[in-house]
């Protein structure tokens, strides 16, 4: 099975941010080390970080995901 950070190149990029192009749930499920049924159920919930479909397929943007996660550190360092 193919993993996201397999690849050097990408494992390198993901280090310093996301990658430059829209990620599907597969690339979400390895960034956060979860199922990637636990990304379906996030965006089934509306509590992950925010997809949007093209066509039958779920994407989602690296700037959204990178603003997700900042918006958890600040709500987690601040409870």
């Amino acid at each position: 099975m193919y993993r996201l950070l397999d690849h050097p190149a990408l494992a390198a990029i993901l280090r310093g941010g996301l990658p430059d192009r829209y990620l599907n749930p597969d690339d979400i499920a390895e960034i956060f080390d979860v199922p990637v049924e636990t990304v379906y159920q996030w965006r089934k919930k509306r509590v992950g970080p925010p997809g949007f479909r093209i066509g039958r397929h779920v994407r989602y943007d690296p700037a959204d995901v990178s603003r997700y996660v900042r918006e958890r550190k600040t709500e987690d360092s601040a409870a």
